[in-house]
């Protein structure tokens, strides 16, 4: 991430939202904002602000850490597959009894 020193303070509003989002992606991002010493909303504003400028948010020694990350994740997506991704529709729970 690349991170600008500015003294001047902007006064914002921060709601809790609840999104989903793929499992492995979020562990990269999770881990990512870690390694950064930042929180998972800092690390998703500050990357969204960029895309919304047109820019890249991350160094080249980020996205380094991004592929090693994507690596130890597992993680074989890339943005071609942003408009294509299904959910795997979760099995209903069992009831308790049912196989008596």
């Amino acid at each position: 991430m690349v991170q600008m020193i500015d003294d001047s303070k902007l006064l914002i509003e921060r709601v809790q939202t609840g999104v989903r989002i793929e499992k492995r992606l979020l562990k990269i991002l999770k881990a990512f904002a870690e390694y950064h010493d930042m929180s998972l909303g800092d690390l998703l504003e500050g990357i969204v602000l960029h895309a919304f400028d047109g820019k890249t948010p991350f160094s080249p020694a980020s996205l380094e850490r991004i592929k090693e990350l994507k690596r130890f994740y597992d993680f074989d997506l890339d943005s071609s597959a942003s408009h294509r991704l299904r959910e795997i529709k979760s099995q209903p729970a069992r009831k308790r009894g049912a196989n008596k």
